[in-house]
């Protein structure tokens, strides 16, 4: 190899960094800073039958308002998807073209993306790449053949649970709320998830960390372990169509923006390769499937704004785009919201559930394998496990199915409709190794008014309603309940079938407003987080149980924090 040749790949691996493979034109007697363009193609994962890549391009020429980049493979390699770019394949051709939240390359920027792909034989790194029709590499024959070893976390071996042997991220936001409270310190260093429910969340809102700024901060708590972020994707359009607290700011026919603003910008942080030794766990859109078959039709429980959504398909359509896009991800792993067991749990929703949510991870391009589990109680205060009866219990001459806080629901509590549900999933055409999250921010019901046995046995009710840690009102109830408390702390694999007991929702974060709040947010105000309120069809015309003086939702609430505290179960202290 000649002096001149080995300078010149001196300066690429520069450019390229300690792995991959960057290719530049020689420039000759030009020098290096004559290279119009770089590209860094990095096979990251490979496998018998597939690999991923990611690529990077760097423009040192003109700045570009949009760029496509082309090359040919000499074997039979087929792109199979992508992130971060257009890519379309005729042949042995392949081209990749901007999004449009990337379009923009300034002179000395770089932009990346990434693909799957499939291959047999050999999977040579492609001999030449053009930009914009110009050269910019060629093929030094670096690494990143079929001996590279795989990155973890890619297609062909994610784990099969990510937070067995990892540590779980903490928001320092969340973090800092609670340690500001008297008592907080107890539990401040307990993971919680980042919320983006709105499109102004991904670069931070209201002086709060971005995404990407999560992100960093988690690799900085990671340290040489495992480490697991958690990110509720929730921004649909037409969102939460049974609950004003939590619409969101998408309308009803607004999809392209979920795409286009919402999940690609998101994606394309989270594919970074910066951020790929991270476990990135994503709750995916929560309250969202299970109102198209609850709240519509003519069922008493129905609003026109479900059946609005489950006209149009958006919900479908925006889970099962967000599913594709965020499963192209090789460290990401998906976790669709499944309701509760007060929501799910009788015969007529059970089934029908599961098979809407096949339904949309089929949509849009997914596919069962972008499923990585499934999340209960999202939110929610329903009890982890109810130790003081059973579903099959009988009272005077009754089953404790038919006693009124039961009202024939097949499951007592989470844990057991956890469980359950995801058989019923399985038999709807998910894989068989999905693992269930169980959010256990708000279901302790601890303190003096948890029961320590059954309650009378005068009546059926009397039996379950003096035995039962739940305290609600009704199983319908969502909205900042009084009397709650913390749950089961975060672990990792509690339970057969169980991935995690997870805190998704941030305890001390208000559900929804106990009145009309005007915000930028676009939240509305749900009588069922007013204490005044006498209910509706869908808690059984109770009353409301929320806590007065609250903030809207997602804000700090001071005294709802210091009462889930109080009535920790088990106790904190």
């Amino acid at each position: 190899m000649s002096r001149t040749r080995t300078a010149l790949l001196a300066a690429m691996a520069l450019v390229a960094g300690a792995t991959g493979t960057a290719f530049a034109v020689d420039p000759g007697a030009a020098g290096v800073a004559a290279v119009p363009c770089t590209v860094d193609y990095k096979i990251q994962n490979q496998w018998s039958t597939g690999f991923t890549a990611a690529v990077t391009i760097t423009n040192n020429s003109a700045a570009k308002s949009s760029w496509l980049l082309k090359w040919s493979y000499a074997g039979n390699q087929k792109v199979t998807s992508g992130w971060n770019a257009k890519l379309s394949q005729s042949g042995a051709a392949v081209t990749a073209a901007n999004e449009t939240y990337n379009a923009q390359l300034a002179t000395g920027g770089s932009v990346s993306f990434g693909f799957q792909g499939s291959y047999s034989g050999s999977n040579a790194i492609p001999a030449t790449f053009t930009l914009d029709g110009v050269t910019c590499n060629v093929d030094d024959g670096g690494p990143g053949g079929p001996t590279d070893p795989p990155d973890p976390g890619g297609p062909s071996n994610r784990v099969d649970n990510p937070y067995s042997g990892a540590k779980v991220y903490v928001n320092p936001e969340w973090s800092a709320n609670a340690a500001a409270e008297p008592g907080g310190s107890r539990v401040a260093n307990q993971p919680t998830g980042v919320w983006l429910d709105r499109i102004a969340a991904i670069n931070g809102a209201g002086g709060k960390m971005g995404l990407r700024a999560h992100l960093d901060e988690a690799l900085r708590q990671k340290g040489s372990g495992e480490l697991v972020v958690q990110f509720v994707i929730y921004n649909l359009p037409g969102r939460d169509c049974s609950a004003l607290a939590s619409n969101g700011e998408l309308k009803a026919d607004e999809i392209g923006r979920y795409k286009t603003e919402y999940i690609d910008p998101i994606k394309a942080i989270l594919a970074d390769p910066k951020y790929a030794s991270l476990r990135i766990v994503t709750t995916v859109e929560i309250d969202s499937l299970p109102n198209l078959v609850t709240n519509t039709g003519s069922r008493p429980t129905a609003v026109p704004q479900c059946d609005v959504m489950k006209a149009n398909g958006n919900y479908v359509k925006g889970v099962g785009y967000a599913l594709n896009k965020l499963g192209d991800v090789p460290n990401v792993y998906n976790y669709v919201d499944a309701g509760h067991h007060g929501w799910i749990g009788w015969d007529d929703n059970f089934g029908p559930t599961a098979t809407i949510m096949k339904e949309a991870a089929t949509a849009e391009g997914a596919t069962v394998n972008d499923v990585h589990g499934f999340i209960t109680n999202t939110a929610n205060y329903s009890a982890l496990k109810e130790n003081n009866f059973t579903i099959n219990d009988t009272v005077a001459g009754k089953s404790v199915r038919e006693s009124k806080w039961v009202d024939w629901n097949r499951y007592l509590d989470e844990l057991s409709y956890a469980q359950a549900f995801r058989n019923q999933l399985v038999s709807a055409g998910f894989n068989s190794n999905i693992g269930m999250l169980i959010d256990t921010s708000r279901n302790g019901w601890g303190g003096a008014a948890r029961p320590t046995g059954p309650g009378a046995t005068t009546s059926v009710d009397t039996y379950v309603d003096g035995g039962r840690y739940d305290r609600r009102f009704n199983a319908g109830n969502w909205c900042n309940q009084s009397g709650a408390g913390l749950g089961e702390r975060p672990q990792a694999a509690p339970a057969t079938g169980i991935d995690a007991y997870v805190w998704m929702k941030p305890p001390g974060e208000s559900d929804g407003a106990s009145k009309e709040i005007p915000n930028p947010e676009g939240k509305g105000f749900d009588r069922m987080c007013d204490p005044t309120y006498e209910g509706n069809p869908r808690n059984n015309n109770n009353m409301s149980g929320a806590l007065p003086d609250a903030p809207i939702s997602g804000h700090w609430f001071s005294a709802q924090f210091r009462q889930l505290m109080q009535n920790a179960y088990p106790p904190l202290s």
